[in-house]
């Protein structure tokens, strides 16, 4: 009588493929599983996950992985494409096909482009670099605006001829700003989207898309650069065309970014929502409601991790800044600020405190008396001072709660995107 096939043990590579090990007759045998075998009839799209997606996906990135990257890849290909219209008007800017243009003055100009770019690069990432993490989505969408507007000057650079190498130098650091901007804002977004700390394997395969994708418009440059020639107005159609693309693509690429750790915006939600309505947002609600565009509007700005002496200048001020503080931070008031100045031994727990108490007060200055819910009691004191006091005694008695209801929605708590400065103070415990 023959021993009836049996499975011994099953294994399985990700959500991709599952086999099974059987023995029958004292023999194994590996097979794959029924399912799977139905699934995985198309060995060409697995050879293009293997290529082009990280290993071990979907479990190994963020659950807004895919569609992420759709939508990237169409605002690359679009870019691509302004990118070909752009170069072509700038060689034709700088005397390609012009008998009268000299080799020395196209490369005059082209070094002039290339230096003041790399100025702008030092200077952008000397003044904004430090809030490309905490601000990753508006400075990502803003960079791929700025990358528009940089093509759009070199594509009407030709048509002035007096001022072309100001016109390309500007559209240079333009530029240059972009490489800063989008490449670090890039590494943010790849550090949310690696699962298993593979941001390397990520990024690299993230490189492979976007050099298929430049491929292919390499492809369509080759037809589309016969039609444009010699013939700006469907130059210009056509860059309004792909811009528009262009743009919609990355606003939807950035919107579709759901981003766990809280940053000053995303707090700001979560906390009003909180103490407006009683109900805290998921990451995925607070996200939709993020504001993505850079703000110029009139607001009470907060500043995390200043020095003790822009809080506190005179003795008695750092009376009242410990009034109702315990907490290893304190809060002031100063020239239409909220300045927050962090102890040494606050931990990342007391770092959202702090930001939140902050916030609190920011949106009291900012609204006055139009405020509900635990704001209104704050808003009524006038006193800079005894509003701080105040707002001491209240987030002692909300945070707790608060911050349970951040961890059971599935908020990260243990690190943060606040845009804290590096000042760290030590100050004596002791109130009179």
């Amino acid at each position: 009588m023959e021993d009836p096939e049996r499975v011994i043990a099953t294994e399985h590579y990700g959500s991709q493929e599952s086999w099974k090990y059987l023995l029958k007759d004292g023999r194994m045998k590996r097979q794959k599983d029924a399912e799977d075998s139905r699934l995985a009839g198309n060995s060409i799209s697995g050879v293009f996950k293997s290529v082009f997606l990280p290993q071990g996906y979907p479990e190994s990135v963020s659950g807004d992985y895919l569609q992420y990257q759709i939508w990237d890849t169409l605002q690359a290909f679009s870019s691509s494409l302004s990118g070909t219209l752009a170069t072509q008007a700038s060689l034709r800017g700088a005397g390609v096909g012009n008998q009268e243009a000299t080799v020395a003055a196209a490369t005059i100009t082209w070094i002039l482009r290339d230096g003041t770019g790399m100025l702008g690069r030092i200077l952008f990432a000397w003044l904004k670099g430090s809030k490309l993490d905490s601000e990753a989505k508006k400075w990502r969408l803003f960079a791929d605006i700025l990358n528009d507007i940089a093509m759009f000057m070199e594509i009407a650079a030709p048509h002035f001829p007096p001022f072309f190498t100001l016109i390309v130098c500007f559209a240079g650091i333009f530029k240059s700003i972009v490489g800063v901007a989008g490449g670090a804002t890039r590494a943010a977004l790849t550090v949310h989207q690696a699962c298993r700390n593979n941001m390397a394997d990520i990024s690299a395969k993230d490189g492979s898309q976007e050099t298929l994708v430049n491929l292919a418009g390499l492809l369509v440059s080759l037809a589309l650069i016969p039609l444009v020639t010699d013939n700006p107005l469907l130059t210009f159609i056509l860059f309004f065309f792909f811009t528009v693309l262009h743009l919609f693509a990355n606003y939807k690429a950035v919107r579709s970014v759901v981003m766990e750790t809280v940053n000053e915006a995303r707090l700001s939600i979560v906390l009003h929502q909180y103490l407006l309505h009683g109900q805290l947002l998921t990451p995925v609600e607070a996200n939709k409601k993020e504001p993505v565009f850079l703000s110029f509007r009139r607001t009470v700005p907060i500043k995390l991790g200043v020095r003790l002496g822009d809080i506190v200048k005179e003795p008695g001020e750092l009376e009242l800044a410990l009034k109702n503080n315990s907490k290893p931070y304190l809060i002031g008031i100063k020239n239409g600020t909220v300045c927050v100045c962090l102890g040494s031994d606050a931990s990342v727990h007391d770092e959202i405190m702090a930001a939140c108490q902050a916030l609190c007060l920011s949106t009291v200055l900012h609204n006055g008396f139009s405020l509900d819910g635990a704001l209104k009691q704050l808003s009524i004191t006038r006193d800079p001072w005894e509003l701080v006091s105040q707002s001491h005694k209240m987030i002692d008695e909300i945070f707790q709660t608060f911050l349970k209801e951040l961890n059971k929605a599935k908020w990260q708590t243990d690190r943060t995107l606040l845009d804290w400065n590096e000042w760290r103070v030590e100050w004596s415990k002791k109130r009179s």
